[in-house]
């Protein structure tokens, strides 16, 4: 049974199980996430959803219980998942297409401040969630990815055996959590036409369906047990054909699927970061100038043409999956951050023009690339310039990857330029120390009172 040993696997992890290298994963996973997530709590999404799911103690209608009992492991999950997938700016998974840190991280941090867990408790968790975030992913992936988005459908199972982990569930409790999840696997890629709002409700109910299908399961609530490989289950009805071995190949036999997580630079879709970089590298070997370009080639594979070869974004949001706005803001700013995406940058004329002398193909060796290796989200940039010359650059590992890695510096940079502006200098460098330090704590909870008093 797949998703029996899949759940043993993740059931049984400890923290004495893992490497050296997982743990600073994990711990880098979370600050990232952290980050993204208070800087995304400030995005018209993040704050609807928030005034929505959040009982703000109005009392409009009640839950016959007796108890005047709170959900708020459930509503913390959804909203913080939902703010860390607003910017674009999380982590993703290369070979499962999966933002993992907006689902797995969420109902780590609200389930450990709730039930005051230590940090060693909560950084397995964090493994055990991407182990089967990352798993599932890859045996849906590439085929499901044309109508599915991966990290609210595959990324549900990250965030339930994250949680049901961190519950200590039993094996048969963990698959009891899965069959659960999997039941409520959703997120469909057309809400990219309208640039709608709808990614970030995939993570929020994502990361929500995993802290409510631990505690159903802690409860004695059953779930599918081959909710997996069943013949009606979820990889079946994601494609007619699906990958299963990816589901348990190799599974505790060497390094875990955070191992090879990749971090964003760059404040948009990861299928347009090896174009941005590659951008970069041309314009600063060759001191290249917008007024410089007469055309921008862009040479991409399947999934990058049909999913953001946009080339008239009509929000920030869109400008997010649009790789010739990507490309065209670093040839004109140098930078892809979270300031590019305002109303007013992507009005930019000079970005504007640029965009409209950029022309993106689908390139057979590209899609070599990508199916010979699903890390390589490859591209190729060829700049025409106005003097007659043509230069050239193939990315196969933009920045970020873990072949090209953001080092721990460079991660507390971005956590910082994150949270600052939301919770000030001081109170934003306790987080960072408790989550760089996170092994050390023995209650999460106390601990993270402390970075957050006045």
């Amino acid at each position: 049974m797949t998703t029996k040993a899949l759940a043993e696997f993740t059931s049984a992890l400890k923290y004495k199980k893992l490497s050296g290298h997982s743990v600073e994963m994990a711990k880098r996973c979370m600050l990232d996430w952290l980050g993204i997530a208070i800087r995304g709590s400030q995005e018209t999404p993040s704050r609807i959803i928030r005034e929505t799911v959040v009982d703000t103690g109005a009392q409009t209608a009640s839950v016959f219980s007796g108890t005047g009992l709170k959900a708020s492991m459930f509503d913390a999950a959804f909203c913080n998942a939902a703010a860390s997938h607003s910017l674009d700016f999380d982590d993703l998974h290369n070979p499962s297409i999966i933002h993992l840190a907006c689902v797995v991280v969420p109902p780590v941090f609200a389930i450990g401040e709730a039930e005051h867990k230590s940090g060693k408790e909560m950084i397995t968790a964090v493994c055990a969630g991407y182990e089967a975030g990352g798993r599932v992913g890859e045996s849906v992936i590439p085929e499901s990815y044309y109508f599915w988005h991966a990290t609210g459908t595959a990324g549900t199972f990250g965030a339930a055996a994250a949680a049901a982990n961190l519950l200590q569930l039993t094996t048969e409790q963990t698959v009891n959590c899965y069959g659960s999840a999997g039941t409520q696997a959703a997120g469909l890629w057309e809400f990219l036409k309208e640039g709608a709002m709808s990614k970030v409700l995939h993570a929020g109910k994502s990361a929500y369906a995993g802290v409510l299908s631990a505690y159903l399961s802690q409860k004695g609530f059953t779930g599918a047990s081959k909710i997996l490989e069943g013949e009606k289950g979820f990889c079946r009805a994601m494609v007619k054909e699906p990958h299963l071995e990816k589901l348990t190949d190799g599974l505790g036999k060497g390094r875990l699927k955070i191992d090879d997580n990749s971090f964003k630079p760059y404040a948009c879709c990861k299928h347009s970061h090896a174009a941005i970089y590659a951008v970069k590298a041309l314009c600063d070997e060759y001191h290249i100038k917008p007024g410089d370009v007469a055309k921008i080639k862009l040479f991409v594979n399947e999934i990058t043409n049909y999913l953001i070869n946009n080339p008239a974004p009509k929000n920030p949001y869109g400008c997010k999956f649009s790789i010739q706005y990507c490309t065209s803001a670093m040839l004109k700013n140098g930078a892809v951050g979270i300031e590019e995406f305002t109303p007013e940058a992507i009005q930019d004329p000079v970005v504007r023009d640029l965009m409209g002398r950029t022309e993106v193909i689908l390139d057979a060796e590209m899609e070599r690339i990508h199916n010979e290796n699903p890390a390589k989200l490859a591209s190729k940039v060829a700049l025409v310039l106005k003097d007659g010359r043509q230069v050239e650059r193939q990315v196969d590992f933009p920045k970020g990857d873990p072949d090209n890695p953001l080092t721990w510096d460079e991660a507390r940079e971005k956590f910082l330029h994150l949270a600052i502006p939301v919770y000030g200098e001081e109170k934003s460098k306790k987080l960072c120390n408790l989550v760089e330090h996170l092994e050390k704590s023995k209650d999460f909870a106390k601990d993270l009172a402390e970075c957050l008093a006045d």
